[in-house]
């Protein structure tokens, strides 16, 4: 009997990880839905989170955080040096380049408007846990941009790890960066100078408080 009760129990935690995974949003949907969160919030706040950047931060970190692997994402921008860095160091890299691009990401999206983006289905296999996610961005001109987003399977979600720009990466970019940069300065000294540079004020903010 207790073997029964065991193997009936395995059973069970594996078929609900099957429902989970049938379940679970695919990494266009994922997208899709930060996206329609983004319109619903500047919708009805557009102006107030234009004057509060500290709220702005905050409320896109709340959409933003669960869909996006930073920790991923730092690895593979610090590339060969993430091996030479101790743990507190990669902690701190991840926190300062996440928190970096998330202000650049909170001032862009002020100017977002929910019909200009167009998420385009996903078809390809996901069994190998990645996929690049297709979508187009029409700016004021009428130009259409494509903005990609490569996304990985961590553990039942699917969450993006890099954004590609008119086939410019992101991570791509910031790993060539700061390459140069470790291997000029240090680790600590670029982890500082990062730290410093994702603490500071925001050059429109501190323009707005000179003309007060």
């Amino acid at each position: 009997m207790r073997k029964f009760l065991i193997a009936l129990t395995g059973a069970a935690a594996l078929l609900l990880g099957v429902i989970a995974a049938a379940t679970a949003a695919g990494p266009d949907e994922v997208i899709r839905q930060a996206s329609d969160e983004i319109v619903a919030l500047l919708d009805t706040r557009r102006d107030e989170l234009a004057a509060d950047r500290d709220e702005l931060y905050r409320v896109v970190d709340e959409i933003l955080l669960p869909r996006f692997d930073r920790r991923y994402a730092g690895g593979l921008v610090m590339g060969k040096y993430w091996r030479q860095a101790n743990d507190e160091q990669r902690e701190r890299f991840i926190m300062a380049l996440y928190r970096s691009l998330l202000r650049t990401y909170a001032s862009n999206i002020l100017e977002y408007e929910g019909d200009a983006l167009e998420v385009l289905p996903y078809e390809g296999d996901l069994s190998e846990g990645k996929a690049i996610i297709e979508t187009r961005v029409t700016l004021e001109t009428g130009v259409v941009t494509p903005v990609n987003y490569r996304m990985r399977l961590s553990g039942e979600d699917w969450k993006a790890y890099d954004v590609i720009i008119e086939g410019i990466s992101y991570v791509t970019n910031y790993r060539k960066q700061y390459a140069s940069e470790f291997r000029a300065k240090g680790i600590e000294q670029v982890i500082a100078e990062l730290e410093a540079k994702a603490a500071e004020p925001e050059a429109a903010e501190s323009e707005e408080g000179a003309a007060e």
